[in-house]
């Protein structure tokens, strides 16, 4: 197997199954209390909390939650890497949805 096809295949299966076992959720909190808390608490007031806890959420799943918190990235351009955007999901995940690991 050619090594960019290797390497297409791995990114693949990053977009795919997001490992939030190797994030680091403590430093997804402070990433996310930096880049992320103002928008949301222009958008829904108070702490911004208030995007996670509502109850028509759109997101129901991991999948869900990575692919929002890259699409919130790249909107508001704030530069987040790929690990960074993972931590912030672990984050999240561990905080208000409560998804299994």
């Amino acid at each position: 197997m050619r090594t960019p096809t290797l390497i297409a295949l791995c990114l693949l299966q990053a977009l795919i199954a997001p490992a939030y076992g190797a994030a680091d959720a403590v430093r997804g909190k402070a990433l996310h209390d930096k880049q992320c808390v103002s928008c949301h608490v222009k958008r829904y007031g108070g702490d911004g909390a208030q995007m996670y806890l509502r109850p028509d959420r759109l997101i129901h799943d991991r999948k869900a939650l990575s692919q929002r918190v890259a699409t919130c990235n790249a909107m508001v351009n704030a530069g987040l890497f790929p690990e960074d955007e993972e931590d912030i999901a672990a984050y999240l995940a561990k905080q208000y949805y409560k998804f299994a690991k």
